[in-house]
């Protein structure tokens, strides 16, 4: 395969070294390939994502929820964004690494629009960028225009959670479904080159990815997209108070670091943490890396 391999069965991580591009996101939308895409906001878990076979690295700006603890994306900035995605840059080797428009980085216009989207290239390391919203058909084109790609997300926008009235389900009248369906055509036109469809209706998602020739990528939208998202914390199940209906834990690693915390703690008021096998000895500096012998 030139464009990537096409896993051999159900499951199973491609074969290839090569980073996933934009170009082949399509390629696998043609395939048939579904698309595997992971939150991540640092380089250890980036390197875990890349590692594991995800096709996608995003760096959302859902950052200031799960790792500023805010309630929302709002206070977001295009700062804290460039941060996070050098960090993520630094580890991944293969997957094709998207990045987040925070709030108010694109709505003013689109010049506004393409300036942030440069920046998250430039500074950041960005392949390419996501903005959330319909009606940004203008900005599209003037990103796409610089040689950016762009990524959409339409249904549930946290950006909008305000006009939402909170995290609630899109798309469910008649009226809103088919105006998330022109949105996603426009999206398409405007030069998008894959579009995020986030808590809408399953059917809803599956009859726009039918409707699409760019790839479609579900987070509580159902299994008839064309791949899927999850923040990493949320499917490795490291807040075991939050549990929405779309999200599955793939592992409960709250209580497994819970209690690592408390064993680290409870060893060091004993005093048997650290033993002879984490001292050093002799006089000489200490070396962190370990290249003293592991006998002394």
């Amino acid at each position: 395969m030139t464009l990537g391999a096409k896993p051999t069965a159900p499951g199973e991580i491609p074969a290839t070294t090569r980073r996933v591009t934009a170009p082949m996101l399509h390629q696998y939308k043609r395939q048939g390939q579904r698309i595997v895409m992971i939150t991540a906001y640092d380089a250890t878990f980036a390197r875990l994502a890349d590692e594991s076979g995800a096709d996608v690295v995003l760096v959302g700006d859902s950052l200031g929820m799960v790792i500023q603890g805010h309630p929302h994306t709002l206070e977001v900035t295009l700062d804290h964004m460039c941060y996070h995605a050098r960090c993520v840059r630094r580890a991944v080797q293969r997957a094709h690494l998207v990045v987040d428009l925070p709030f108010m980085s694109y709505q003013i216009s689109a010049e506004q629009a393409l300036m942030s989207a440069g920046r998250l290239v430039q500074e950041g390391g960005a392949e390419a960028v996501k903005l959330e919203g319909g009606g940004r058909a203008e900005a599209v084109r003037k990103i796409v225009q610089a040689g950016i790609p762009v990524m959409g997300h339409l249904g549930l926008t946290p950006q909008s959670v305000h006009e939402f009235g909170g995290f609630r389900v899109q798309g469910r009248e008649d009226a809103a479904a088919e105006r998330l369906r022109q949105d996603a055509l426009q999206l398409q036109e405007a030069g998008a080159y894959s579009v995020v469809l986030e808590g809408i209706p399953a059917a809803l998602a599956r009859q726009i990815s039918q409707s699409l020739a760019i790839p479609t990528i579900g987070i509580g939208a159902g299994v008839g997209c064309d791949g899927q998202v999850l923040v990493m914390q949320d499917l490795l199940g490291l807040d075991d108070r939050f549990k929405p209906r779309f999200v599955k834990r793939f592992a409960e690693l709250a209580g497994v670091v819970r209690d690592a915390f408390a064993e680290y703690g409870r060893e060091v008021r004993e005093g048997k943490f650290p033993g002879s096998e984490h001292s050093f000895s002799g006089g000489g500096p200490a070396n962190p890396a370990g290249s003293e012998s592991a006998a002394e």
